[in-house]
């Protein structure tokens, strides 16, 4: 299986996929983190025609995720500017999501109402495929079954708290929050490869 993982520079999950025997290459606008396989390093928009039989993407949700929704309406104004990053990066999701890929799952987390993305199909968190945090997680699904918990912890540690690993500052705060979950990489590799 061909496999393109958008919007991906730890390597996390496309390494997963060549780990359990498939050709599996990442994109992004940076470099990747890890050695093991091909790296595009471009927009995913350029590559989407290359012959894939599956995409898992990792859109950017600054902009669209409920967590930043606060940011639109700052001292109870409209913040236009943040209204229309948010606007250009709904058009991003929607053409990751109709995509001529046959098979597609898109990972970001609840997005905020107003930029009116379609339903997502799954939610996920990282306690029930192994890791003893809670960051859920939406799934937009396209041919592809809901992704199956492989492992329930049952002490999880809200990725909200502050000053534990996932929130200490500095450039490596968004490399950490972006990073997928081991547990989940291989449970997608497991399950859709």
């Amino acid at each position: 299986m061909r496999v393109l993982v958008a919007c991906e520079y730890s390597g996390t999950v496309r390494d997963a996929f060549i780990r359990a025997g498939h050709y599996a290459a990442s994109c992004d606008l940076l470099p990747s983190d890890s050695p093991l396989g091909d790296h595009y390093q471009c927009s995913v928009l350029d590559i989407l025609d290359h012959g894939w039989d599956l995409m898992i993407a990792h859109p950017p949700c600054t902009y669209l995720s409920n967590a930043g929704a606060v940011h639109l309406y700052p001292k109870k104004v409209l913040n236009q500017d943040r209204l229309k990053q948010g606007l250009e990066a709904k058009e991003f999701f929607m053409q990751l999501l109709s995509s001529p890929i046959e098979k597609i799952a898109i990972e970001n987390p609840v997005p905020s109402k107003i930029f009116g993305l379609p339903q997502y199909h799954q939610v996920i968190q990282p306690y029930e495929f192994g890791h003893p945090f809670q960051k859920k997680t939406c799934l937009w699904l396209k041919n592809l079954p809901p992704l199956m918990a492989t492992m329930y912890v049952q002490q999880s540690e809200s990725t909200k708290v502050a000053g534990n690993w996932f929130n200490k500052g500095g450039k490596e705060r968004q490399k950490n929050r972006a990073k997928t979950f081991d547990g989940i990489a291989n449970a997608m590799a497991e399950q859709w490869g």
